[in-house]
C-alpha cells in the first residue's frame, strides 16, 4: 500500500549515463484510450479490465490525464516481474521520459504522486534498502497492543458521538478519522493539524488541481514537527526517525514521514470504509460476516482481493526497450501496477470467492522490495474499526441506493464520497 507523494519543485533529471528516451508521439496517440480515472470512477472496474484484455491482453495502453500515455498491468504474473526486477523497470521517476521531453509539465497533478523525490519510494537498490530499514523499524517499533487499545478508544468515542443520532456518514465521522487520529498520534501530531493533515492528503491523492498545493501544505505540517522534535525530543515516530542512524538530515527524515503517514492514512480509510461498504450493499457477504461463517480477518481479505485500497499504483519505469505481456515497451514508459485487476486475472482467479478464504496471495499490498511495509498496523487499525462498528451499532442499515454511492475523484483509489448508515438510536448516557 506504500504510496509517493512527491513534490514537483524537485526537477526530475536522468542519472548519468542514462539519456530519457524521447518518444515519437504527440498528444493526440492517446486518443480512445481509457482515462486511468475513469477506470476508478466506474462501479464496474473489472468490467472495464475484462475489455481491456480482450483487446490488449495482460498489459494496456492507458491515459493518466490528457495527452499522456502509461501501460496498466493487470496480469499477476506481469505484474509480480515488473516489480521484481528493478534493474529494468526502475521505482526512480528521474527515468520518466514523458516527463523529460515535456510531455508532462511540471505543474501536472500527477505530480505529488509520480514525480521523483529523494525517499525511499523513489530509490532502486543499495539506495533502496538505505531508506527502507527506518520504515521497517519503525513499524517495529510500534506496541500492536497499545495500538490496537488506543485505536478501540477512538473507534467507540466516535461512534459515542452520533450514536444517539440513529444516523452518521461512516466516511468523514468514522472511517477517514481512524487512522488520521490513530497516525498522527504515533507521530505527536494532534487536534487541528490531524485534520489539516487529512485535507491535504485527499487533495494529493486526488491528482487534481490542488494536489500541488495539498502536497506543499502537507509537507509543511510534518517538517513543523519534525523540527520542534528535534528541539523536545518525545516518546513518539517523529523522534524516532530523528534518531535513526540510517537517516542522514532532516528531508530524509521527513521523507520518511511523509511515506509513513501517507501510505497509512488513505489506503487504511480505504479499507475500512470498503469493508463496511460491502458488508451493507452485498447480501452475501453481509449473511456470512453476521452469522459467523466469516471472520473479520476473512471479511477483510476478500476486500483486499476483489477492491483493494489502492486499485493502481504509481508507478515503474523501464530502463530499456523490452516486452512485457506481449506488448513492447520502450525505454522510459511509465508503467501503472494495476493491483485490482491482476487480483482479477482469470489466469489465477476462477470467479469463486470461497477459494480465495485464507488466502493471502493478492496482490494489495504490492510485491517486491517495494511491498508495503505497515500490514500488520494497518491490519490493526481496519480489524478494531470493523469490529466495532459490528459491535456498537446493531441494525445498521446503508440510507441510499447503493447504485447512488460514488468515489472520490482519483486515478488510483476508489475510497467512497459518502457512506450515509442509520440505525436504531442509542439511548443518551
Amino acid at each position: 500500500m506504500t504510496t509517493n507523494p512527491s513534490s514537483a519543485t524537485n526537477a526530475p533529471v536522468p542519472p548519468p549515463g542514462c539519456p530519457a528516451h524521447a518518444p515519437a508521439r504527440d498528444p493526440h496517440t492517446t486518443a480512445g484510450l481509457v482515462a486511468l480515472s475513469d477506470i476508478t470512477a466506474s462501479p464496474d472496474p473489472q468490467a472495464i479490465y475484462r475489455r481491456l484484455r480482450q483487446q490488449w491482453g495482460p498489459v494496456a495502453p492507458v491515459e493518466l490525464e490528457p495527452g499522456v500515455r502509461a501501460w496498466l498491468v493487470m496480469g499477476y504474473r506481469e505484474l509480480l516481474d515488473l516489480t521484481r526486477t528493478e534493474y529494468l523497470f526502475s521505482r526512480d521517476a528521474r527515468n520518466w521520459g514523458d516527463f523529460q521531453t515535456g510531455v508532462v509539465p511540471p505543474d501536472s497533478g500527477l505530480g505529488p504522486m509520480m514525480f521523483w523525490r529523494a525517499n525511499v519510494i523513489g530509490a532502486d537498490g543499495m539506495e533502496h534498502r538505505r531508506l527502507r530499514r527506518p520504515l521497517d523499524d519503525g513499524v517495529a517499533w510500534i506496541d500492536q497492543r497499545t495500538m490496537r487499545r488506543a485505536v478501540e478508544r477512538i473507534c467507540t468515542d466516535l461512534i459515542a458521538a452520533f450514536a444517539s443520532r440513529g444516523s452518521a456518514d461512516l466516511i468523514a465521522e468514522y472511517a477517514q478519522a481512524i487512522p488520521l487520529l490513530a497516525i498522527a498520534d504515533l507521530f505527536g501530531l494532534h487536534g487541528a493539524e490531524g485534520h489539516e493533515l487529512l485535507a491535504a492528503l485527499a487533495a494529493l491523492f486526488g491528482s487534481g488541481d490542488d494536489s500541488q498545493a495539498g502536497n506543499r501544505h502537507f509537507e509543511e505540517i510534518l517538517a513543523d514537527i519534525r523540527d520542534e522534535r528535534a528541539r523536545t525530543p518525545a516518546d513518539d515516530m517523529t523522534t524516532f526517525f530523528l534518531d535513526h542512524a540510517d537517516l542522514t538530515g532532516g528531508d530524509e527524515i521527513m521523507q520518511s514521514m511523509v511515506v509513513m503517514i501517507s501510505a497509512g492514512q488513505e489506503t487504511t480509510t480505504i479499507w475500512i470504509a470498503k469493508t463496511i461498504e460491502k458488508m451493507l450493499t452485498d447480501p452475501r457477504f453481509a449473511s456470512r460476516l453476521r452469522g459467523g461463517r466469516l471472520g473479520i480477518t476473512d471479511a477483510l481479505d476478500e476486500v483486499l482481493w476483489s477492491d483493494p485500497p489502492m486499485t493502481h499504483m504509481p508507478a515503474r519505469y523501464a530502463m530499456a526497450d523490452t516486452e512485457l505481456g506481449g506488448q513492447t515497451i520502450r525505454r522510459g514508459d511509465a508503467l501503472i501496477l494495476g493491483l485490482a485487476a491482476a487480483n482479477d486475472d482469470p489466469r489465477i482467479h476462477n470467479g469463486d470467492p470461497h477459494a480465495r478464504l485464507g488466502n493471502r496471495a493478492h496482490l494489495a499490498w504490492s510485491a517486491g522490495p517495494h511491498a508495503c511495509p505497515a500490514r500488520d498496523p494497518a491490519r490493526v487499525i481496519a480489524h478494531t474499526a470493523v469490529q466495532t462498528v459490528l459491535e456498537r451499532l446493531p441494525g445498521i442499515q446503508l440510507a441510499a441506493d447503493s447504485a447512488e454511492l460514488t468515489a472520490r475523484p482519483s486515478p488510483w483509489t476508489r475510497c467512497p464520497t459518502t457512506l450515509p448508515v442509520t440505525f436504531p438510536p442509542a439511548p443518551h448516557s
